[in-house]
């Protein structure tokens, strides 16, 4: 594990995030002491249960990115912004 001090990751924080993204584990020190360790991310979320539904013809996807609803539903009485701000007074 590589060691990298918080000066050094604050001024160079992309050049030590792109070795992350590449494997690379850091062990961040503050005055020769340790107080973090920054990790790759691990495997992506497990999507199976959409193939899933795919195969089963309960879900159909084209390969692409979802567009939404053709018909999005309307809402009815108040939003949840208007809650929110009803809920602060």
């Amino acid at each position: 594990m590589d060691t990298v001090g918080i000066r050094e990751l604050k001024t160079h924080l992309s050049r030590h995030l792109k070795r992350v993204r590449s494997g690379a584990r850091l062990l961040v020190t503050e005055r020769g002491r340790s107080i973090a360790t920054i990790n790759p991310v691990e495997a992506p979320v497990d999507v199976d249960w959409a193939h899933q539904l795919v195969a089963e013809g309960r879900a159909h996807w084209g390969g692409g990115k979802p567009t939404g609803a053709k018909r999005p539903t309307k809402i009815t009485g108040k939003t949840a912004s208007s809650i929110v701000l009803e809920d602060r007074r």
